[in-house]
């Protein structure tokens, strides 16, 4: 029965029926006030605990003023995230280049290097519902793979699959992660031309020394598949590094790095849990490669949020996820427009509103047999 109504919601869904096309219009200046409105307040914050750090009030005053300002400044953190990401589908800017040059810029307000990271998600946008293919953001197990583990295995798999994990995965994510992909990157690369570059230029293949695709990618890193995104990532962590150098001349490092590394690690903990609930939930689309469906996986594998506004614009609207994933050309400040435009043919799409999101993170398993995503027993 499961597979017969599969079947039928196809033949209802076509991308053809829905209303995109006035939606994919670009703005400049929508782009541009959406960074001012980002950027200024980022800034003005920095400065304000600044002013807090070397006032003369007392260490608990202090830091009761920072608790506010470091709320704001982790919310702010994941709106650069939201707006790199839409630069990363070539949809803030009417140009390309404009899209390329702030999603770099943006890249760096969060320490990821942004080509790799868009490239990567964009695999992600090619293949959502088919978890034979794209396993999600912490990538499940198919219930086959669970049930072959050790019972030490599977109680790792289990905790490093809970909720809290969102912590300490927000800070290698953004903290550590890419510093650590250029070190093995560097170290890998020069292994290599110990190894391998000295016998190239015995037999003159000298051309095969530019081929540096294989030795660039280091194991925990998908950052450096080629030459475009090794630059990227090289050229944001050189910047970021004297950065955050230079916030540790102005503020202290010991402050700096501490409270700076929280922003990081509370900002990424929000944008990888609003990744994960929006597509693992219950009754997820989760079809194997031959029975898979684009917008079904759109549709049906994309849950929409319904949340305050006030929280949708730190998000910059990606709440509205079943369109984005119909056609993430759309812009954020359209993203609203064009759901509600399509309002009649989303009532199969799943809707989420906060006190839910706990019970997503029961759904790690990914039943092959049926189908769906499942939790475990």
């Amino acid at each position: 029965m499961k597979r017969i109504i599969k079947k039928y919601i196809m033949i209802k869904l076509n991308r053809t029926e829905f209303l995109l096309k006035p939606f994919l219009k670009r703005s400049n200046y929508r782009a541009f006030y959406q960074l001012f409105t980002t950027l200024i307040p980022i800034i003005s914050l920095w400065l304000i605990v600044s002013k807090i750090i070397y006032s003369p009030l007392l260490q608990i005053t202090k830091g009761l003023l920072l608790i506010p300002i470091f709320f704001l400044l982790t919310l702010l953190s994941s709106r650069t995230f939201s707006l790199m990401h839409d630069c990363g589908h070539n949809s803030l800017f009417e140009k390309r280049y404009l899209n390329s040059f702030f999603g770099f810029f943006l890249g760096l307000l969060n320490g990821i290097p942004h080509k790799p990271w868009a490239n990567d998600h964009a695999f992600h946008h090619r293949n959502n519902g088919n978890w034979e293919i794209y396993k999600g953001p912490i990538d499940i197990l198919s219930l086959e793979d669970y049930k072959a583990l050790s019972t030490r295995e599977k109680l790792f798999y289990r905790i490093s699959r809970h909720w809290l994990m969102l912590f300490p995965g927000g800070f290698f994510y953004l903290v550590i992660k890419a510093r650590l992909g250029m070190i093995l990157i560097i170290f890998n690369f020069i292994k290599s031309l110990i190894k391998e570059s000295l016998i190239k230029i015995r037999k003159k293949d000298y051309m095969e020394l530019l081929n540096i695709e294989s030795r660039i990618k280091p194991p925990f890193s998908d950052y450096g598949d080629n030459f475009d995104e090794l630059f990227d990532l090289i050229a944001n962590n050189l910047i970021v590094i004297i950065g955050w150098i230079v916030m540790c001349k102005w503020l202290g490092a010991v402050f700096f790095l501490t409270f700076y590394s929280l922003i990081l690690t509370f900002s990424a903990a929000i944008f990888i849990c609003i990744f994960f609930i929006q597509h693992n939930y219950e009754n997820s689309y989760a079809s194997n490669t031959k029975n898979w469906d684009i917008v079904q996986g759109a549709i049906n594998g994309s849950s929409n949020l319904d949340i305050p506004n006030w929280l949708n614009w730190f998000l910059a609207d990606i709440s509205f996820h079943s369109i984005h994933h119909l056609s993430e050309r759309i812009p954020n400040y359209n993203l609203r427009s064009c759901h509600e435009a399509n309002i009649h043919l989303l009532h199969k799409a799943k809707v989420l509103k906060l006190s839910d999101f706990p019970n997503c993170f029961k759904y790690i398993l990914w039943d092959s047999q049926n189908e769906n995503l499942i939790p475990i027993n």
